[in-house]
């Protein structure tokens, strides 16, 4: 009888909790080498984006982007599955359609058989078939834990192009799939996931975000990202930050995975939780009312393959919400805050 693999045990991280804090990126991204103009570069190292954007002519922008990580989940495929929908999601949050991908991978080769990671490879290419684009080619490394990702490469018409940094004051925002994920992955690593909120989870993070590609073409929407490694709140405030204005949610309007404040409860969540905090917390203020602890929690929980984070005019809100509906989004029809004029705090949280 094969003897069932836990991934989980073969990593210190999983999935975007793998990602280095806020704090930290900051600091390895200091440089003081000058960095040539490139009038076709519309998004790079400029802004702290989704993927950077190249314009190659007639109206047209190619996206490039990459990401990987480590098991969030045990299964093979299933980890594959969620590698590849993370990855592709980023062409997604700038409005584009995904063209091809190459994958990554790092392979303990002593300790995990070549089967398995043949395993991982086809839960990727099984998600890049969903998303209509081939797995064209990769490179591997034989590494200490198991690692793997996409690099993916979409196309965009410049018009219907999405950014983090261009929302505007008084603009709604929206989220397409709720919160928690983190906390759930860091139940089942520590065997306390109960069987009931496993299904859950794998579906949330094996969902692909296509629909930003045709939230790209509402050009009421101002801003959009996606809500991965840092949490709600970090996502939210490189948002107020690169558009110079602050924000307010409203703590019981966010969606919320089903079991994740059980969990909460009982103190479980990713250790990249407090380095998301510690990051950027002084940038926030809980307003009167609201459950501070668990807040504290929900908020910085690292997301994988999170869902999209949109700030839209208020006059195009039936809009967004009809394409919601059409595709199947009936539980995130409420917004769950607004962008405002800058503040004494980038975000502000009331119950």
């Amino acid at each position: 009888m094969t003897e069932k693999i836990h991934l989980t045990k073969y990593s210190h991280g999983a999935g975007c909790g793998c990602k280095i804090s806020p704090k930290v990126l900051d600091e390895i991204l200091k440089t003081n080498l000058a960095i040539p103009d490139n009038d076709k570069l519309i998004v790079g190292n400029h802004s702290k984006d989704d993927a950077a954007v190249y314009d190659i002519g007639n109206g047209m922008g190619l996206i490039s982007t990459t990401d990987f990580f480590m098991p969030i989940v045990d299964d093979p495929f299933e980890f594959g599955r969620i590698a590849a929908a993370n990855s592709i999601s980023d062409v997604y949050a700038m409005g584009g359609k995904p063209l091809m991908a190459i994958a990554i991978l790092g392979w303990p080769v002593e300790k995990l058989s070549a089967d398995i990671a043949r395993q991982v490879i086809e839960g990727g290419r099984s998600v890049c078939a969903e998303a209509g684009i081939p797995l064209a080619g990769g490179h591997s490394i034989d590494s200490p834990e198991p690692i793997f990702g996409l690099a993916v490469t979409g196309m965009i018409a410049l018009k219907d192009l999405k950014k983090n940094d261009t929302a505007k004051e008084g603009d709604l925002l929206f989220l397409t799939k709720p919160l928690g994920v983190g906390v759930l992955s860091t139940a089942q690593k520590r065997g306390l996931l109960k069987e009931e909120h496993q299904a859950g989870m794998i579906k949330q993070l094996t969902t692909l975000n296509r629909i930003g590609e045709e939230l790209g073409k509402i050009s009421e929407i101002n801003a959009m990202t996606d809500i991965t490694g840092f949490g709600l709140l970090g996502h939210l405030i490189e948002m107020t930050e690169g558009s110079n204005t602050s924000a307010h949610i409203i703590y019981s309007k966010l969606p919320v995975q089903e079991g994740v404040r059980e969990y909460i409860a009982q103190r479980v969540f990713p250790d990249a939780t407090t380095r998301n905090w510690s990051s950027y917390g002084d940038k926030v203020k809980f307003e009167k009312g609201v459950n501070v602890m668990e807040a504290f929690t929900l908020l910085p929980d690292p997301q994988t393959n999170g869902g999209l984070l949109i700030s839209i005019a208020p006059q195009a809100a039936e809009k967004l919400k009809d394409l919601f509906r059409t595709w199947g989004l009936h539980d995130h029809l409420e917004e769950i805050g607004s962008m405002i004029a800058p503040g004494e705090k980038r975000v502000f949280i009331q119950p």
